[in-house]
């Protein structure tokens, strides 16, 4: 899809009646997209049956905090790591009391963050079933990554959802 935008928002669609069939929850923890996520996710109607809410750390400090990732990984790695968003996405699910969670962390830029290029995103999405990251090598400017960042949070939490359905014995519970 040539319009980043139209795919975060197809995806945020395709995320919220997917849980909503499930009667699933969803929280966020957002720090390079600043809110952008929720904001997508909210624009769905139908939604209020499904978000807890979220939580936007931008500072490294509050990613310990406010959402729970130790402050040894934080001083050892940065908050540009793989482990990170894991934490993030793991955390954010336990405080906001939600089936599943989406966390970002990256760098938007214009410039590059610790030794991390501009571009370099960790998606995570915390579930039931356990915590998978991805990471995203973006281009353009800092909406654009943004954007991107949106967009590949919701497809990984889509196909994790997919993959959960997948697993579930034919006939048996939702």
């Amino acid at each position: 899809m040539d319009d980043p935008a139209r795919a975060a928002d197809n995806g945020a669609a395709a995320v919220v009646h997917a849980l909503v069939d499930r009667g699933a929850t969803l929280a966020v923890v957002e720090s390079l997209t600043g809110g952008l996520l929720a904001a997508t996710i909210v624009d769905i109607a139908g939604v209020s049956s499904v978000f807890r809410g979220g939580l936007v750390a931008y500072a490294t400090e509050l990613k310990s905090s406010l959402v729970g990732v130790p402050a040894e990984l934080l001083a050892q790695r940065g908050p540009v790591d793989p482990d990170v968003a894991a934490a993030l996405a793991e955390g954010g699910r336990a405080r906001c009391g939600a089936d599943w969670c989406l966390a970002t962390t990256g760098v938007a830029g214009p410039e590059p963050q610790d030794g991390k290029p501009v571009g370099l995103v960790f998606v995570a999405a915390a579930g039931p079933s356990g915590t998978v990251v991805r990471r995203l090598d973006l281009d353009g400017n800092r909406l654009r990554i943004r954007i991107g960042a949106v967009s590949g949070a919701l497809h990984l939490l889509a196909e994790r959802l997919h993959a959960e359905a997948d697993e579930r014995p034919v006939g048996g519970p939702r």
